[in-house]
């Protein structure tokens, strides 16, 4: 089952990937073409999978306003199920690794997607004004403040440099509690489990106006505690 699941997933990707790659390099990306074919992968991976998704608290994330979206990290199934169960344009803060590919690269910063290279101020400022661009453009930012996959289940450390992010840029902080992804496909695991019941939970917005890039402690603290007092 784990190998299907995989085959699929590297289809689906490749589907959207391949059109996006060739639309970025005549110059005729948008990101309308790009929110289609999120939500088409999304709905695919979704689907085969055959989760079962429960939303509380959508009314949280209003249209017509851009986040920076944080939600703890339990599975790769996580950026799927966010795509289904939030109603916003939305690209994700993506390892450099990731830009290293010349056409990829070219496709994904075209798409709206971040590179996050925290060992370079320079790339670092680059990815700020980059993020601001995206925002402003009404397109939502995700990023996973533990910055991998829990282990065990459990909420990790957070890193700070989202909410450094978000701070510099003054945009609003989405926190998303997801329960129920890591039944589907643990960090680390190899096999899929088919029906898994899912529960998002947006919380509020947590404004970042008053807090600086160099003082987000009290900010990282409030939406910790957000995202951990849905997950049990």
């Amino acid at each position: 089952m784990s190998l299907y699941h995989l085959l699929h997933a590297a289809l689906v990707t490749l589907r959207i990937s391949l059109p996006t790659v060739w639309d970025a390099a005549r110059g005729q990306l948008t990101t309308e073409v790009c929110d289609a074919r999120l939500d088409f992968w999304s709905r695919k991976l979704v689907e085969r999978a055959d989760m079962q998704i429960s939303v509380f608290g959508a009314e949280h994330a209003l249209a017509g306003r851009s986040y920076v979206v944080m939600s703890n990290h339990q599975s790769h199934y996580d950026i799927p199920v966010l795509y289904r169960a939030l109603p916003l344009s939305m690209r994700m803060v993506a390892k450099r690794e990731l830009f290293r590919i010349p056409l990829w690269s070219s496709a994904m910063h075209k798409a709206g997607f971040v590179e996050l290279d925290r060992s370079n101020r320079e790339r670092a400022i680059e990815s700020l004004n980059r993020s601001r661009d995206v925002l402003a453009a009404g397109t939502s930012i995700w990023i996973a403040p533990e910055g991998t996959r829990s282990m065990s289940g459990e909420l990790g450390p957070f890193k700070k440099g989202g909410f450094k992010l978000a701070a510099g840029i003054g945009a609003p902080i989405l926190p998303v509690t997801i329960v129920g992804t890591r039944e589907a496909l643990p960090s680390r695991g190899r096999k899929v489990m088919n029906g898994a019941r899912v529960r998002v939970t947006v919380h509020p917005a947590v404004e970042t106006s008053g807090f600086s890039a160099e003082a987000v402690d009290p900010l990282v603290d409030r939406v910790r505690s957000a995202i951990a007092s849905a997950l049990g």
